[in-house]
């Protein structure tokens, strides 16, 4: 099965470079029905442009905050730059604390097929 996502500019760009290979979700309905060995298909949001990766694991968790205390963040978007400052929160950007107890998250590891 394929999947379709979304990915910021950067995180594209991490993904399509290698640096990224686990993409962080809330686990919703939507993610939930995502399988190890299926396809996603992600689209960059500005330009439009695509890459295919593999899920190659999924790590499920009740909170961002134990995700990141088991997950090599380098892996999961951060640079050497900003690891020191990274922190649980910086995903309520992108879902609400109600969001993340309600559904738990996600990191879906990849492994990318074609740009």
């Amino acid at each position: 099965m394929t999947h379709k996502m979304k990915l910021n500019p950067d995180p594209f760009e991490m993904i399509c470079s290698g640096i990224k290979t686990i993409e962080l979700r809330l686990n919703d309905e939507k993610r939930q029905k995502i399988k190890v060995g299926d396809m996603i298909e992600f689209s960059q949001t500005e330009t439009g442009e695509k890459l295919t990766a593999e899920v190659i694991a999924l790590h499920k968790f009740d909170s961002f905050a134990e995700l990141y205390q088991k997950l090599p963040l380098l892996k999961c978007g951060y640079t050497e730059s900003d690891i020191t400052t990274a922190k649980p929160e910086d995903m309520n950007l992108y879902y609400t604390p109600e969001q993340q107890e309600k559904y738990g998250v996600l990191g879906i590891e990849l492994k990318v097929l074609n740009l």
